[in-house]
């Protein structure tokens, strides 16, 4: 059963999800086959899988986006901002310009840009103007199936229950 609350009602509603993998022989990402066993979780649509190189561990993950909703609670009422853009980018071709995770927290308001996704070329310019270029990714090293398929058997028994 999901509870949402939408301009202080309660809306119910219940959403079924099924379980099952696909009886393929990997699923599709990108350019990517995905072993089976990497996948926890799967609907006729799309799937969730464990990351080849994960970025931080589950306590540093939990953590990470506690700290980013905190700030975010607190800098959103500091600037008389009606909503927030949390934005996290992995990888060069996402825009990442220093490579260890980080989210950028940014304050909203009606109008601040024409349409709403022009932040992300803001974003992608006053990265460019940092003008650095650290290559601390080389650090990640990537895990083996069996390491993946392992965390992956972990996370589908969350929806067992």
């Amino acid at each position: 059963m999901l509870k949402l609350q939408v301009s202080g009602k309660v809306i119910l509603s219940t959403i079924r999800c099924r379980r099952e993998m696909s009886t393929s022989s990997s699923y599709v990402f990108g350019p990517y086959k995905i072993d089976p066993r990497e996948v926890f979780y799967a609907t006729p649509f799309s799937y969730a899988m464990v990351n080849l190189r994960p970025l931080l561990p589950a306590d540093e993950t939990s953590d990470l986006w506690l700290t980013a909703q905190k700030i975010g609670s607190k800098i959103e009422k500091f600037h008389n901002a009606s909503s927030l853009t949390l934005a996290i980018q992995d990888g060069p071709q996402a825009g990442q310009s220093v490579p260890h995770v980080h989210i950028h927290v940014l304050p909203r308001k009606g109008g601040d840009f024409e349409k709403n996704d022009e932040i992300y070329d803001a974003i992608d310019e006053k990265e460019k103007e940092l003008k650095q270029k650290l290559d601390l990714d080389k650090e990640r090293v990537d895990r083996s199936v069996d390491e993946m398929a392992e965390e992956a058997s972990q996370y589908r028994s969350l929806f067992d229950q």
